[in-house]
Order: structure tokens, then C-alpha cells, then sequence
């Protein structure tokens, strides 16, 4: 079976544990550091052409990571796409298994990700902003899977009742008890996001907040070690 990936978190999910069946990605599938595949451009504007060249069985996209008039591009070819929605923890990991499952495997390392992730919170709660992007600031706002990760580590977002997914907002008039600060997609670090709040901040891991594979089967451990190391 020959796949195409357009989806950097299905790239690693499915490199990882279905080895030589993944003949291209893009160029933000970093993951495994060691992937050596053909790279058909970005997950918004992916060389169409470049991907029906490699003459896939199947392409894996996303709803919300990739553009629909690309995929229709590549179903006008003959080429079949299979399009992952996911909100919530529980979708992404009924998501892997169904992909995974069209590849012909069910790694151990997904088994561990829904235990993992089985057992509910049950400890204090906090609200935080979630940041997604500076100039202009932009955040998490509703429904959506990052905000869904969160709420399982007694973290709720405070502008998870916004119209929009990816509100704009104003530094100085959100208040939270918590800033959570992924380092992606921008690049937030100790020097550069936390002095723009009066509320303590928490660097953590953009790929574990917001990526569905592989990294789910310890996201879990690692969010929660890095939302108790805040930054003033």
C-alpha cells in the first residue's frame, strides 16, 4: 500500500507503525526526525500534482488542516482521500484506530494512549487562555481538541464559549488564573509571550497539546508536568 499524508500528526502515526508504507508528506511532518520521504509542500497548499506523481492507494488530510478545494483536486484525479475529524480526545483516538486499521496494523503504542487517557480528573480546577499566536494575539477558543486536552488536566479554557475557534484577543483584558503557551505554531518561549500577562504562564508542548499520534501516549504525563512549571 502506497500513503500520502497531509496531516503531520497521522504522518508520525502511521511512519511509525506501519514502516515503508508512507511515500510522502509535507514539509511539516517532522516526525521522526528520520523520515525520508518525498515532500509535496505545505498542508495548506500541497503540490497536487507532486502527490498524484507518487501514485497513492491513499491520501490522509484533515478537515480543519487542509484546504478542501486540494482535496477535491486529488479525488478529480482518481486518487482516494480520506479526511480525519477531530475535536476531542476521544475523536482522535477513534480516528488512529480507523486510519491505522485501513493500513492493516494496531500498534501498542495506541493501546497505551487510550489507557492513558481513560481515567477522568478528578483534581482542582483552573481557567486559562491559551495562545496560539502573537501580532496579531490569537487563542484557542471553542471546540476544539487542544481545549479538549486541557479540560482532561482540570485546565478550562476561558474562551471556550467564543463563536470562534481561533479568536483574536487583547492581552489586557482576558482574565485567567493561567496562561498556557505552546511552542506551536509560534514559537512561545520564557523570553518572548509571558510578559505580555499578568497571570503566571506555562510553556508546554505544542505537538503534545495539539497532535493526534504517537506523542498522545505520553501527552498526557508530559502536559501535566509542564502545566505545573510556570513563568512570570
Amino acid at each position: 500500500m502506497r500513503v500520502v499524508s497531509l496531516v503531520p500528526s497521522l504522518t508520525e502515526a502511521v511512519a511509525v507503525s506501519a514502516p515503508g508504507v508512507l511515500v510522502g508528506a509535507t514539509d511539516w511532518c517532522t516526525h521522526p526526525a528520520d523520515l525520508d520521504v518525498t515532500r509535496v509542500r505545505g498542508t495548506k497548499n500541497p503540490d497536487v500534482a507532486a502527490v498524484a506523481a507518487l501514485k497513492p492507494d491513499l491520501v490522509l488530510a484533515n478537515e480543519e488542516e487542509n484546504r478542501e478545494v486540494d482535496l477535491q483536486q486529488l479525488r478529480a484525479v482518481g486518487i482516494e482521500v480520506d479526511v480525519t475529524y477531530v475535536r476531542t480526545v476521544a475523536q482522535g483516538l477513534s480516528e488512529l484506530r480507523r486510519i491505522l486499521g485501513r493500513v492493516g496494523v494496531a500498534p501498542a503504542w495506541l493501546d497505551e494512549a487510550e489507557d492513558a487517557w481513560a481515567s477522568s480528573y478528578d483534581g482542582p480546577r483552573r481557567t486559562a487562555l491559551i495562545p496560539i499566536w502573537r501580532r496579531p494575539w490569537m487563542a484557542v477558543g471553542s471546540d476544539t481538541f487542544a481545549g479538549d486536552v486541557l479540560a482532561r488536566l482540570g485546565v478550562d479554557n476561558v474562551l471556550a464559549s467564543s463563536p470562534e475557534r481561533y479568536p483574536r484577543f487583547d492581552p489586557g483584558t482576558v482574565a485567567c488564573e493561567l496562561v498556557v503557551l505552546p511552542d506551536e505554531p509560534y514559537v512561545f518561549t520564557a523570553d518572548d509571550g509571558p510578559e505580555a500577562f499578568a497571570a503566571p504562564a506555562a510553556l508546554v508542548s505544542g505537538r503534545h497539546l495539539t497532535w493526534y499520534g504517537p506523542s498522545l501516549a505520553e501527552a498526557r504525563d508530559v502536559l501535566t508536568m509542564e502545566l505545573g512549571h510556570g513563568h512570570r
